[in-house]
């Protein structure tokens, strides 16, 4: 049988996911790995769907109430040292900028030892500490907040394993920063932030998530409590997709945001911190991709109909490019999920297979195969690509032209639904509730063979009751779980009335959590 694609996700009885989700960022066109390590080259079609996600996302941050902005690429040290906790957390990943000149020394060209800066530069690892330096500028009353800002930029995190989109040492984002009068105002930001998220996952990129709470060792460096939505991917672990944090008045303190209060007192701003990333696009490859290669979301793709004319250097080839220019013209014409359509006519020089299994690996949602028949009959064939298979056999479907032109929008829709629908059901299908015992967790899960991540078998999350525990308890809980490759993710925003005992300690549960491998 073929396949689009060069590597399925499994093997025999063997996941061979890992090469499966190389094969799709790479034969889909995507991006590739560039000459710095662990960065990444995003090529057109990648972007193309990252674009989609920036207009698509910043809609709904603007109608947040907040506004874009942009701060510098370099931070000086001393901004972090203001803030202990937080430094510890990025400290590791920095890539830090000592010199301001090069100069040819001996032959080679190195930097200059006369241009050392007096203080270093940090490239932007996250920017809660500029913004907050702006922040004690900008606000000096009550009546300057709430603040709400957001930037979308890159930023840079020295990795030591990466793979693209899911982890790299450069990569682009948002991140919004808020500041507010007093804790609950600036809560209810973060909440707001974590929801926006949640619905964003679900309805654009028809990626269920589970919303909630991080566990205390989890938290954002230096935040007092930070949320995330969770995704689960074909092979059962978990994406952190989006998170937000309330960082109280820490970063206050330390940047002096301070505004004059209605009694006229000087009180310490509260803030707030969220942020998602190019990281959502590898989330909708593990979610939606199938042996073919991507199947993307039509609210996210670049293009939604993609026409291939079937051209063979004969007259009627013409009477094949008008029909098609025509077609694609009356469907840019129609609008889908609140937009208009985007249809492409591809009149690239190759092979009119070559040109379709091109789009079936590059996830386009409808692949429409024009020849002289169909326009001699005035009607349209063309494949869905989220049903792209009936078995093994590639389903083509015929109507006539006005109404496929007419059902379009309607197709669109679908498949964003039905893509949704199974990975909700499979979401839901793979969530363990009757695990007891840590005993019984470290034998659900198995042994995690550290550089075997093929070998893993699928598992999917457990949902369990724990009793909150912290400090070295909760230390102690982390190092049992490391031993199985496993990670506490969120405590879910819907939580039961009673709960069982803590799977860890055995006292009285207060909450359920969700634990999981994980990207």
């Amino acid at each position: 049988m073929q396949r689009a694609l060069s590597v399925s996700r499994t093997t025999g009885n063997r996941s061979t996911f890992p090469d499966w989700y190389q094969a799709i960022v790479r034969e889909a066109d995507m991006a590739e790995v560039s000459p710095v390590r662990g960065s990444m080259i995003i090529k057109p079609w990648g972007y193309g769907v990252w674009e989609r996600i920036q207009q698509t996302m910043d809609r709904r941050i603007k109608e947040m109430g907040v506004d874009n902005c942009y701060f510098p690429l370099f931070i000086p040290l001393g901004f972090f040292a203001k803030e202990a906790e937080h430094v510890e957390g990025f400290a590791k990943e920095m890539a830090v900028v000592t010199h301001h000149r090069l100069k040819a020394i001996d032959g080679k060209l190195q930097p200059d030892p006369e241009a050392r800066l007096e203080e270093p530069l940090i490239v932007r690892p996250t920017s809660e500490t500029i913004i907050g330096d702006a922040f004690s500028r900008w606000i000096k009353s009550h009546r300057d907040l709430p603040l709400k800002i957001n930037q979308w930029a890159n930023v840079v995190r020295w990795e030591m394993r990466t793979r693209l989109f899911l982890r790299t040492s450069e990569f682009l984002w948002q991140e919004g920063h808020t500041a507010h009068a007093d804790r609950a105002d600036a809560l209810a930001s973060t909440l707001q932030a974590l929801e926006m998220y949640r619905e964003f996952s679900e309805t654009v990129l028809a990626m269920p998530v589970i919303a909630g709470e991080k566990p205390e060792n989890e938290r954002f460096p230096g935040a007092d409590n930070t949320f995330s939505i969770e995704a689960m991917m074909q092979d059962g672990k978990a994406l952190q997709a989006g998170t937000s944090h309330y960082l109280g008045t820490s970063f206050a303190r330390a940047q002096n945001i301070r505004f004059q209060g209605d009694n006229g007192e000087l009180e310490f701003a509260h803030t707030s911190s969220w942020g998602t990333s190019t990281r959502l696009i590898g989330g909708v490859i593990m979610t939606h991709g199938d042996d073919d290669g991507l199947r993307l979301p039509p609210a996210i793709a670049p293009r939604q109909v993609v026409v291939v004319p079937m051209l063979r250097d004969k007259p009627e080839d013409a009477e094949v490019l008008a029909f098609g220019e025509a077609l694609v013209r009356d469907l840019n014409a129609k609008v889908a999920l609140g937009e208009p359509v985007r249809a492409l006519l591809d009149v690239k020089a190759q092979k009119s297979s070559d040109k379709r299994w091109n789009w079936v690996r590059r996830g386009a949602p409808i692949i429409v195969e024009l020849g002289p028949r169909d326009v001699a009959a005035g009607q349209v064939s063309f494949m869905r690509r989220d049903v792209l298979r009936d078995g093994d056999k590639v389903q083509s479907r015929q109507m006539p032209r006005e109404a496929f032109i007419e059902a379009v929008p309607g197709l669109l829709a679908e498949i964003q639904q039905a893509l949704y629908d199974e990975a909700k059901a499979r979401l839901t299908a793979n969530i363990r509730t009757d695990i007891t015992s840590f005993e019984a967790l470290a034998e659900y899960f198995g042994p995690a063979e550290e550089d075997d991540e093929a070998g893993a078998p699928f598992r999917g999350w457990v949902r369990a009751p724990w009793s909150r525990p912290g400090g070295e308890a909760l230390d102690a809980v982390e190092a049992r779980l490391k031993t199985l490759k496993l990670t506490l993710r969120n405590v879910p925003a819907d939580q039961p009335s009673s709960f069982g005992a803590c799977i860890f300690t055995g006292a009285p549960g207060v909450e359920e959590i969700l634990i999981g491998r994980a990207y």
